[in-house]
C-alpha cells in the first residue's frame, strides 16, 4: 500500500505564502499528526495534498509525484488520497440522500448493476457502524455524529490508500467523539490505512498517531515520534501549547503564544527565528541571543533532538544549550 511523502511543499494565498517548505513522510499502515495554532497552515496542507490547494513542492503518492505527473495521472492518483472534513454538515450535500453521498466516493466502472452499488454502500454503513436503514435518509435528520460516519464512509467509498481526517471531532460532543475517534482508529488498523491526523486535542494524537509534526507560521518547527514529542518537548512553541491544555480542577492561564490565534504573516519580516518575537527563551528574555535574530533554525533542524527547530533545542549528540 502507498505511502506519503511530502517534500518542500509551499502554498500561496495570492501574495502571501502560507505553507513555506513542510516536508514529511507517512510511512505505510502508519498515523502521522498535524498540530498548531488556527492559521498555522495544518488544513492547507491537507487540501494541497488532494489537490484542493495549488501548490509547489512534491506530493509523493508511492513513487508518482502529484505535482510532477499529467494531470490525467495526479486525478487517479488522488482518489487513493481521502480527506475527511471538519464540518460533515457543509461536506455532505443536504439534497442528497445518505446513499448518494457515499456514492460519490464509488468508481461506478466497478458496479454494472446499481443494486451491487447499493449493496456496497450497506457495506461501507455497517463498516461505520451505522444502520444501512438510514441509507434514505438525508444528512439534516442525522445527528453530527452520524453525519460524520456518513463521511468517513464516503471517504472509504473510495478505497483510499491515504485517509487525511482533518478535525474530525471538533464539532462533536465529548461522547460523540470518542466514538468516532475509536471508530477511526478501529478502521485504521484493519484497513492498514496510510493515515495524516490534524487535531488540536494531543490527547487525541497521543492516542491515534505515531509521530507528531508540529506547525507554526506555516512551517514545520517540531517533528518526531508522538510520545518523544509529547513528553520531553524541545520547541517553546510545542511546550506552550502542551502549556494551554486546561487541566481538571485548576484553571489555567494561556501563554501569550497559545493564547492568540497565529496570523499569517505575522513574523520578522527579515531572516531569523520566526518565533523569536514571543518566545520565552529567545532574545526578549535574553538579549544576548542575537542568533535568534540572525539565522534561520528550521534550516538545521535536522540535526536537533525531534527535529526541532530551535537553536537551544539539545541537539542529537547530546550537545546543546538547554532552553
Amino acid at each position: 500500500m502507498a505511502n506519503l511523502s511530502v517534500e518542500n511543499l509551499r502554498v500561496r494565498y495570492g501574495a502571501a505564502t502560507v505553507v513555506r517548505g513542510v516536508s514529511f513522510d507517512v510511512a505505510d499502515g502508519s498515523v502521522v499528526g498535524l498540530v498548531g495554532e488556527s492559521g498555522s497552515g495544518k488544513t492547507t496542507v491537507a487540501r494541497a495534498v488532494v489537490g484542493l490547494a495549488g501548490s509547489s513542492g512534491a506530493i509523493r503518492i508511492g513513487e508518482t509525484d502529484l505535482n510532477a505527473c499529467s494531470a490525467r495521472q495526479a486525478r487517479r492518483v488522488r482518489r487513493k488520497v481521502q480527506l475527511v472534513f471538519q464540518d460533515s454538515r457543509s461536506s455532505l450535500d443536504p439534497r442528497f440522500t445518505v446513499e448518494q453521498c457515499v456514492l460519490e466516493g464509488i468508481d461506478r466502472s466497478e458496479f454494472r448493476r446499481r443494486a451491487d452499488a447499493s449493496r456496497r454502500v450497506a457495506e461501507l454503513l455497517e463498516m461505520v457502524s451505522l444502520d444501512p436503514g438510514l441509507a434514505r435518509s438525508r444528512p439534516g435528520n442525522l445527528s453530527g455524529g452520524q453525519r460524520q460516519r456518513v463521511a468517513i464512509a464516503r471517504a472509504l467509498a473510495a478505497r483510499p490508500d491515504v485517509l487525511i481526517a482533518d478535525e474530525v471531532t471538533a464539532s462533536l460532543d465529548v461522547s460523540v467523539q470518542a466514538v468516532v475517534i475509536n471508530l477511526l482508529r478501529e478502521l485504521q488498523a484493519e484497513l492498514g490505512l496510510t493515515m495524516v491526523f490534524i487535531s488540536h486535542n494531543f490527547a487525541l494524537v497521543r492516542y491515534m498517531c505515531d509521530d507528531l509534526a508540529v506547525l507554526f507560521n506555516g512551517r514545520i518547527v517540531e517533528h518526531g515520534s508522538v510520545d518523544e514529542v509529547i513528553s520531553a518537548p524541545e520547541h517553546p512553541y510545542t511546550r506552550s501549547l502542551l502549556a494551554a491544555i486546561p487541566e481538571v480542577g485548576r484553571r489555567r492561564l494561556l501563554s501569550d503564544s497559545a493564547a492568540e490565534a497565529t496570523a499569517i504573516g505575522d513574523r520578522p519580516a527579515v531572516g531569523g527565528c520566526d518565533y523569536r518575537l514571543r518566545c520565552p527563551v529567545g532574545p526578549v528574555a535574553h538579549a544576548d541571543r542575537e542568533i535568534c535574530r540572525t539565522d534561520d533554525p528550521v534550516t538545521e533542524a535536522g540535526g536537533r533532538l525531534h527535529q526541532a527547530g530551535c537553536h537551544f533545542a539539545h541537539r542529537k549528540d547530546g550537545a546543546g544549550v538547554p532552553a
